[in-house]
């Protein structure tokens, strides 16, 4: 077996999973599976994710960052396989529903490792991580103060931190920027709303303010973003102290690590950020005389993205007003991101091989909306034919989770293969589910 490095195609498959090998030409293999198997047996569309992939990122992680708490994103991607993953590689979670929540704790999960927040937690949301005992809740708005100091009652205990806005402008898109002033996350420094939010905390016995958080963004590929974070938080924190006497043992700096989605893109250097977080975290303590708080970081897309892999199948090639158009049997009910973000993907032609020159093609999917496009300016075999599979990488983050009911065709599977076996983790949405939800008449 030639390993995808060592074949003729490696650049184009350099943001694959690690055990992705080549057998034979043009037919893939992930985890010791071919991917054209996969297909076959489990229908298409259909997600396939690398147990090793993800379990080695969150020793990546663990290695990295050694002396701080890593908090997988929930978000990102979960389902009761990624929790169980998760509780083994000794990794937290952070959660934003009760229903994240409850998946995993019903799991086995350890609540006391889960974090909950959000910008507009329901009652439901904070009873369920009151009943379950969540390790810490993350205050988002005055409003929560009250509410959960209430829901907890006179004699209960919560920890909880506090998400402050740092001012800091980082991300792969605005959209998706959530660390400046003009967003619907967090309390503001500038303005003094997140220090009028700490003293009310401080008035409520029964809540226990463990540190503040941020997270400024997603895809961010550079560190200095961090790095000014970091600064403003720990000046934040001095200020605490001299106010309150406050000292606060934890600081989250959330996640946001941008990965490469095609070839030659950037990615965030984990290790370069880690050195420098640490240095300039130490560096800022000393300077304002504090101790140094324990760190907390919230990777998810990073763990996740790059050990999924998206496999359609072609339902049609259209060649009209100077454009080809290679439709697929899935698109934006199952990966909304392109529409949103305009975010871009390297699809591949996978089980059989094709000599054929490069086309330059846009894939889109199936569904009845002009902006349901997969993959704008792909290249792909000028011979690309209905009934062909086409393998999207990095497809573990922000796909499934951001999934929708769109024309009803249903949310596809989730296939974890490991070790030369394939076992199904979600099954395939079918039409008696649809079904079963439309009660009325």
């Amino acid at each position: 077996m030639t390993t995808v490095h060592e074949s003729a195609t490696a650049a184009d498959l350099l943001v694959w999973p690690a055990s992705t090998a080549e057998p034979a030409p043009g037919g893939l293999a992930v985890g010791g599976v071919p991917l054209a198997e996969v297909a076959d047996r489990f229908g298409t569309p259909v997600y396939v994710l690398d147990e090793a992939e993800v379990r080695d990122r969150c020793r990546t992680y663990r290695d990295a960052f050694p002396d701080a708490e890593v908090l997988y994103a929930a978000k990102a991607f979960l389902c009761r396989a990624m929790a169980h993953w998760m509780d083994e590689e000794g990794l937290g979670l952070d959660v934003c529903s009760a229903g994240e929540l409850e998946l995993a704790v019903t799991t086995g999960f350890p609540p006391e490792r889960i974090v909950l927040h959000g910008n507009a937690k329901s009652p439901r949301d904070l009873d369920t991580a009151l009943r379950l005992g969540v390790g810490r809740i993350v205050i988002d708005s005055p409003a929560e103060i009250a509410r959960l100091a209430a829901a907890v009652g006179p004699d209960g205990h919560q920890k909880v931190m506090v998400r402050v806005v740092p001012g800091v402008s980082a991300g792969g898109h605005e959209k998706i920027r959530t660390g400046t002033d003009d967003q619907k996350f967090g309390l503001s420094i500038s303005d003094g709303h997140a220090q009028h939010a700490i003293a009310r905390i401080l008035d409520q016995p029964q809540l226990e303010l463990t540190g503040l958080h941020c997270h400024l963004g997603s895809q961010i590929v550079g560190v200095k973003p961090y790095l000014v974070a970091v600064r403003r938080m720990v000046g934040l924190m001095a200020r605490l102290r001299e106010q309150h006497g406050l000292v606060l043992p934890e600081l989250d700096l959330g996640g946001g690590h941008g990965i490469a989605y095609r070839p030659g893109e950037a990615a965030l250097d984990l290790t370069a950020l880690a050195r420098k977080v640490r240095a300039e975290l130490a560096g800022s303590c000393v300077a304002a005389g504090l101790p140094v708080p324990r760190l907390i970081i919230e990777p998810g897309r990073a763990i996740a993205g790059p050990a999924g892999i998206a496999v359609y199948r072609v339902l049609s090639v259209k060649h009209t007003g100077g454009h080809v158009f290679v439709a697929v049997d899935g698109g934006m009910s199952d990966n909304p991101r392109p529409a949103l973000y305009g975010v871009r993907y390297a699809p591949r032609l996978i089980g059989r091989p094709s000599t054929a020159d490069r086309a330059r093609v846009t894939v889109v999917g199936r569904h009845c909306e002009a902006g349901d496009v997969l993959a704008a300016d792909a290249e792909l075999p000028a011979d690309t034919r209905p009934g062909d599979l086409l393998a999207v990488p990095v497809a573990g983050a922000y796909h499934l989770s951001m999934a929708s009911g769109y024309n009803l065709v249903g949310r596809p599977p989730v296939v974890a293969v490991h070790d030369g076996h394939a076992r199904l983790l979600v099954r395939r949405e079918t039409l008696e589910d649809l079904r079963s939800r439309d009660v009325g008449l």
